[in-house]
């Protein structure tokens, strides 16, 4: 019956799955830019929803438009991609060609 116990808690124990804390992370100009949550959009696939974390601090919502080269801030600025900026990371990254 001791043996049934413990089996039984080792199953339940190995049954549970933790969460994943994965994120895709870079340098990017002597920082440290982590993506914490990336959602493609379903209407417009060329498009990310993405959370950044720079350097450790979690950055607002913003929309990444890989086809026309800019970013839509959480305000609603558009902004094009300069020169090693973070969209540019992210729409490398997950070109797949």
């Amino acid at each position: 019956m001791k043996c049934v116990c413990v089996l039984l808690l080792l199953i339940s124990f190995f049954w549970v799955a933790l969460p994943a804390e994965a994120s895709v992370c870079r340098n990017y100009e002597g920082r440290q830019m982590c993506i914490v949550d990336i959602k493609r959009s379903a209407k417009n696939y060329w498009e990310y929803r993405v959370i950044l974390s720079i350097d450790g601090v979690k950055q607002p919502l913003e929309v990444y438009n890989c086809r026309d080269r800019n970013t839509v801030k959480k305000d609603g600025t558009v902004l094009a991609f300069g020169e090693n900026n973070p969209g540019e990371t992210v729409c490398r990254f997950f070109n797949k060609k």
